[in-house]
């Protein structure tokens, strides 16, 4: 199966025409239809609807495996050139936004006093994209945080041979309104919470399905969605009245309206690991070291 065919096949899926698709990679029309040809060929089926232009069922089927198929090529490019480069006066390094923190800002002062001409990029990014951008290069590692029993890993998805180490645990609580009747308790079984209100805020808190997966109970339901990655404004929220989320305990503390309960049950953690691929010597393998200490 040829790497530039699937490429094709999967961006003609996404832009619905094959004229968009040639104009976005740079192609003619007729070289994205003979791709597509050659690919069909290939797999001995039809994997396109031409009008409209959809994938018919095999294709579909394609489809699911292309994308973890494409980030293991691009991942093995990024890794040789790794590998095979000098080291670099650019350091970019991502980042989810409850990440962020004391430590971080300690350890990137401590790889400019070594490199004084770094060029320092952070990118703050959902933790379910950043895998990837560290094994295809995007960003030279991440620090990615989530939900976690002590000391097991987080559950990353298989992009590529990243290797992770351990930067912090910190305990969990939630952020209740200051009226809420459970406020004054001393610590809280999330399971009890089931059929309360809840925030689903992707960027920055544990889902509804990794709540009922953890406590092993229905429920949960989310009565808004919060895309963002201010915390301030998601607690606001919460302080307002509209739903529950499970945070970090030094994240939920201090603000106004909401009272932060420590999480008793189930044993559950907010992990955060550094993330990485193969690190030539230079800044990027300077803050690993650093942030792993």
């Amino acid at each position: 199966m040829d790497p530039q065919q699937l490429r094709t096949f999967v961006t003609v899926v996404r832009l619905g025409s094959f004229s968009e698709a040639a104009r976005a990679l740079g192609f003619t029309q007729s070289a994205v239809s003979q791709q597509i040809a050659a690919l069909e060929a290939d797999l001995g089926t039809v994997l396109l609807g031409r009008r409209p232009v959809g994938p018919t069922e095999a294709g579909a089927r394609l489809l699911e495996h292309a994308a973890p198929l494409l980030v293991r090529l691009d991942a093995a490019r990024a890794d040789v050139a790794r590998l095979a480069g000098t080291p670099s006066a650019l350091l970019v390094l991502g980042a989810t936004p409850l990440a962020v923190g004391a430590a971080l800002g300690s350890a990137l002062a401590d790889v400019r006093r070594e490199y004084p001409r770094l060029d320092l990029v952070v990118r703050v990014l959902p933790p379910q994209a950043l895998p990837a951008q560290v094994a295809t290069g995007e960003v030279d590692l991440a620090l990615i945080d989530g939900l976690a029993a002590p000391s097991d890993p987080l559950p990353l998805p298989e992009v590529g041979p990243l290797g992770t180490v351990a930067v912090g645990e910190r305990p969990l609580a939630v952020a209740l309104p200051a009226g809420h009747p459970l406020a004054g308790r001393a610590g809280l079984a999330l399971a009890d919470l089931s059929a309360a209100r809840w925030l689903d805020a992707p960027d920055l808190a544990p889902d509804a399905a990794r709540l009922r997966a953890a406590t092993a109970v229905d429920g949960f339901r989310p009565a808004a969605r919060y895309l963002g990655t201010d915390v301030r404004g998601l607690l606001a929220l919460v302080a307002a009245g509209h739903g529950l989320v499970v945070l970090p305990a030094p994240a939920a503390e201090g603000a106004a309206g909401v009272v932060a309960v420590p999480v008793r049950e189930p044993r559950l953690v907010h992990r955060t690991e550094l993330v990485h691929g193969s690190l030539p010597e230079g800044p990027a393998a300077l803050l690993a070291r650093l942030l792993a200490g």
